[in-house]
């Protein structure tokens, strides 16, 4: 199977938030057959159409032998791994990760749709999908996120890379 380039959104807003961010960066790096390229900026962002305490988010582009439904399905595992529990739809997470991007591909099945469905209406996806991908993110889509509360807290570095 061909290497492919995936942008996974990242975000969690129950425990210990930016350990479940920096475990998942690490876990999806481990995966067999795939590289961490590159991580984005942590941001930290305001519940949308929900409730509860704020977020961390992030992005991290890789490169993965998977296809499109078997790493959906290693992610789902990692957020299971993490505490995730899925009560209703937008319950506060221990973590969320979302496929956002496959390649140039578009996806729609019954369990995964890519370019993910919501995510040019989301600020805490497109701030820092536009730090890893800026050709992907327009100006226009920046600005109509702009109301959005949203805040850079760290740069890069906030990812531990000794152990990747």
């Amino acid at each position: 199977m061909p290497t492919t380039t995936v942008y996974v959104g990242l975000g969690a807003n129950l425990g210990d938030r930016g350990q479940a961010l920096q475990a998942a960066v690490h876990a999806m790096a481990a995966l067999p057959g795939t590289q961490l390229q590159a991580v984005s900026s942590l941001y930290s962002s305001a519940p949308i159409e929900a409730t509860g305490p704020d977020y961390l988010n992030a992005v991290a582009v890789l490169t993965t032998d998977f296809g499109p439904e078997a790493f959906l399905q290693q992610l789902q595992h990692l957020e299971q791994a993490a505490g995730r529990q899925r009560p209703y739809r937008n319950a506060p997470r221990t973590l969320d990760l979302d496929i956002l991007l496959w390649g140039h591909a578009q996806l729609n099945t019954p369990s995964l749709t890519v370019p993910h469905p919501r995510m040019r209406e989301r600020a805490f996806v497109l701030r820092p999908l536009a730090e890893l991908a800026p050709e992907v993110v327009t100006a226009a889509q920046l600005m109509a996120v702009a109301d959005q509360a949203i805040e850079c807290l760290q740069g890069t570095d906030w990812i531990k890379k000794e152990s990747l």
